[in-house]
């Protein structure tokens, strides 16, 4: 156990939500919305580009991590450690956590900035790293933000990736404290051999962009294989039993349940497979759509707001992505 808590929090979707009818005649793109309401739960989104927004990662970041730092109340000159967690960056290299420090404390400092890009279990990754830097750096406060903007490596016409993918983020600010708040720890799970199901292959140094690559449609998100369908089914319930085991902890004495928001229905299956109450989990993708390495975090942002999560209650995140590459937080709020 680690004597971290969560100080404060914050979220950022950019523009006015866009339901499934208007995203149809903004992308010009046709799906089964009926199918993506009632079966992934999204019922509308938010996407920069579609609302003639001039907003990209290290944007949303900024706001979601501004937003954070007023709900903490402290200063950003304050933060010694930034993370920002996403497999959609502003560049190849620099990382944006760096530019994110720039944004928010204007300049040269004493701090740490590094990117986090695990897909979309970066979130939970981000804040097992934090926890642990804050212990042995030195640090008081950190702040970790996971963000999505998927939507802009969308071509075109790619119908299913405009239908699910949003843009979003979210930030927490972490701090040192001897309050009863505690991490208590992780359980992380990686198959590099999975990396070929999906992805964004172009651009880095296997696969640069040339006009071939661009007039053979290989930029942007690709789906190369189809993922196993009861992948997270499967996956979810064994690393939560797996994370309580290792720290010996009653899955009857969670309080909350944070999953990765990419479907509604298999929430629901891997709640009854844990043999949970749905009240113990909360889903916000009906509301923004799937926002990848930001969806964790924003779902527990909207659960504290809400008076769902409370001070002294104990939570499970549980989040996967492409690569394949899961991650699991135990910490009481």
């Amino acid at each position: 156990m680690l004597p971290i808590r969560i100080k404060g929090t914050g979220i950022y979707a950019p523009g006015e939500p866009i339901d499934n009818a208007t995203l149809k005649q903004l992308a010009g793109i046709e799906f089964d919305a009926e199918k993506i309401e009632r079966k992934i739960g999204i019922r509308q989104r938010h996407i920069a580009h579609l609302r003639g927004m001039q907003q990209t990662t290290v944007d949303f970041a900024e706001k979601a991590v501004l937003n954070a730092l007023e709900d903490a109340g402290i200063d950003p000159e304050e933060v010694g450690l930034f993370i920002l967690a996403t497999d959609t960056p502003e560049y190849i290299t620099p990382a944006g956590a760096i530019l994110l420090q720039g944004r928010i404390q204007k300049g040269e400092r004493w701090s740490m900035a590094f990117d986090i890009a695990a897909s979309c279990a970066s979130f939970t990754m981000a804040m097992e790293a934090a926890s642990s830097l804050l212990m042995s750096a030195g640090y008081k406060y950190a702040v970790i933000a996971g963000v999505y903007n998927m939507p802009a490596f969308l071509r075109p016409d790619d119908s299913f990736g405009y239908s699910i993918f949003a843009d979003g983020a979210a930030a927490f600010v972490l701090e040192k404290t001897e309050s009863t708040s505690s991490y208590i720890g992780s359980q992380m799970l990686t198959d590099g051999t999975q990396y070929d199901y999906i992805g964004i292959y172009a651009g880095g140094s296997k696969m640069p962009v040339t006009h071939q690559l661009l007039d053979e449609h290989k930029n942007g998100l690709l789906s190369l294989q189809a993922l196993p369908g009861d992948r997270n089914v499967r996956l979810w319930p064994m690393i939560v039993n797996q994370l309580l085991t290792k720290y010996q902890t009653p899955i009857e004495t969670i309080d909350h349940f944070i999953f990765t928001q990419i479907n509604k229905s298999v929430i629901e299956k891997v709640m009854n497979a844990l043999e949970q109450p749905m009240n113990k989990t909360t889903m916000v993708m009906d509301r923004y759509g799937y926002t990848g390495s930001a969806c964790v975090g924003m779902a527990f942002h909207e659960a504290v707001k809400s008076g769902v999560v409370k001070r002294g209650d104990k939570v499970v995140f549980m989040a996967s992505g492409a690569g394949l590459a899961v991650g699991s937080n135990l910490f009481i709020y």
